[in-house]
């Protein structure tokens, strides 16, 4: 019984000198700063807090709500072939490649090695190597090494951890960059749709321009007018074809853009009709905001999984202050001498097995400098989510914003387009009267184009406002489904056998 106290006593004496020499190096009272901004603690505007509360979040296929199968089979399109969600793909697959090597630490590791040699052994009359000297032997072994990490301060499950964590980033990652460009092709859509509907307002313009001409040249010819009437009726016509084929530019560049953006080559986008879009019922507010905010957005859990992420850096980091034991053993057979295979009988089994130990004694600085880099990661995770979330509200209720405002607009601008078409109106049927003259009817008209244009501005206006308060909502692409709890982002505190040496 002494015997047995005595023995586990060296072994309790053994675990006490390590962890008092491993201790010896402090963690300098090193730890993270930061701190996570609770989502509803942040105020909410008149904007937010005056939308609608019996709303949902966007569905999935949210342009749909544009009534364009065009738009939707370009969509797919784009989501299919598009070189940047190919890359974000392949960097989610790379990441979870990561988290399997690191979740390979916590296996039982067993490696084999073998090798079969022929050996020439010199001839040294005092440091000869005996019975061999002079001749040419086998020199065989084959062995199985094993290893396993008891992982006593949680180093290899944290480092697991962590890479699971910035896995799940990727694919927030990914959810991020399908939003993105799904964004950039309504956008981009909406402009060709609006070059389209500003080309249709010069066409008219132009064949507005060309029935004055001639009725100008009439009047000329019917000694009614004069021929400084017919050269102003001239003179604009030049611009307004410049125009047009500015505006045919514009729309053999859009296309291309969206063809871009599907990873297709210009000659797919040349295939792209006019759109045909149409906006209903605008988009409601989901009732919980901006709790639910977290959620949603890929971007904003993207943000959180990086914070966890860190967080485990941080304790991995802790675990190097400690010492590292494994459990290392090997079994194998070798020989020197006999048969080329003679190595493999039962006489030449050997094996060793135990625990190794190493301990951090003194290394310079690198320990804290490790734990200072992993604190100063978590602060800036820290601050990019905050920042994160801060930059979503402000999206949230500008788009509120922009949308009431473009509803106001689109009356105003129909209104005066109207007001502008009752004088051209006016003024054309006084100039064919000769009541006025030509002045009068080009000032009319230039209005009335300028007020087509601004009308047809604003409702493209009012269909981006949709896309990017979708955006703003996260896409329909339901984010929420793989959030970090809260408790994981949390920094961790210095570990009590580390902080008795930080005093």
């Amino acid at each position: 019984m002494p015997r047995r106290i005595s023995r586990g006593f060296k072994t309790l004496s053994v675990w006490a000198l390590s962890l008092a020499i491993s201790g010896c190096i402090g963690t300098g009272g090193i730890a993270p700063q930061g701190k996570t901004l609770p989502a509803n603690t942040l105020a909410t505007d008149e904007a937010i807090q005056s939308a609608a509360q019996d709303a949902h979040w966007p569905s999935a296929q949210w342009w749909q709500a544009y009534g364009d199968p065009q738009l939707d089979r370009w969509i797919t399109l784009a989501v299919q072939g598009s070189p940047s969600l190919a890359m974000a793909a392949a960097r989610v697959r790379q990441a979870k490649a990561l988290a399997g090597i690191a979740e390979s630490a916590e296996s039982l590791q067993i490696k084999g090695d073998a090798t079969l040699k022929r050996h020439n052994w010199p001839t040294d009359q005092f440091y000869g190597p005996g019975a061999l000297s002079n001749s040419t032997t086998w020199d065989n072994n084959a062995a199985l090494g094993l290893s396993y990490a008891l992982d006593l301060w949680g180093r290899e499950s944290n480092s697991t951890e962590r890479a699971v964590d910035l896995a799940h980033m990727s694919v927030a990652e990914a959810r991020q960059a399908q939003l993105e460009l799904v964004n950039n092709v309504v956008r981009s859509y909406i402009q060709l749709s609006l070059h389209f509907a500003q080309r249709d307002v010069v066409q008219a313009t132009l064949k507005q321009q060309q029935q004055i001409l001639e009725l100008a040249q009439r009047r000329l010819d019917g000694g009614l007018g004069t021929h400084f009437e017919v050269s102003q009726a001239e003179a604009p016509l030049p611009e307004t074809h410049r125009q047009l084929d500015a505006l045919d530019e514009e729309i053999a560049l859009t296309r291309n853009q969206l063809a871009a953006l599907a990873g297709k080559g210009p000659g797919e986008g040349a295939q792209l009709q006019r759109p045909t879009l149409s906006l209903g019922a605008a988009l409601k507010l989901p009732s919980a905001l901006p709790a639910e905010l977290l959620g949603q957005r890929p971007d904003v859990v993207a943000s959180r999984w990086q914070v966890a992420a860190q967080a485990r850096g941080i304790d991995v980091a802790h675990a190097g202050f400690y010492p590292n034991v494994d459990l290392v053993g090997s079994i194998g057979f070798m020989a020197t001498g006999g048969g080329a295979l003679e190595f493999l009988t039962g006489k030449k089994l050997n094996y060793n097995v135990g625990p190794a130990i190493s301990l951090p004694i003194f290394d310079g600085g690198r320990l804290r400098s490790q734990l200072g880099e992993a604190a100063a990661g978590y602060d800036l995770a820290v601050a990019r989510y905050n920042q994160t979330l801060v930059d979503a509200l402000k999206s949230i209720s500008d788009q509120l914003i922009r949308r009431e405002s473009m509803d106001k607009q689109q009356a105003f601008a129909a209104e005066s387009v109207a007001a502008a078409q009752k004088t051209y109106d006016i003024a054309t049927v006084a100039f064919q009267r000769g009541l006025t003259d030509y002045l009068n009817v080009l000032n009319a008209q230039s209005l009335l184009f300028h007020q087509q244009q601004i009308q047809q501005q604003v409702q493209a206006a009012r269909l981006t406002v949709q896309a990017d308060l979708v955006t703003a909502l996260g896409g329909g692409l339901e984010a929420g489904r793989d959030v970090p709890t809260q408790d994981r982002l949390e920094a961790p505190k210095t570990p009590a056998a580390l902080a008795v040496f930080d005093h």
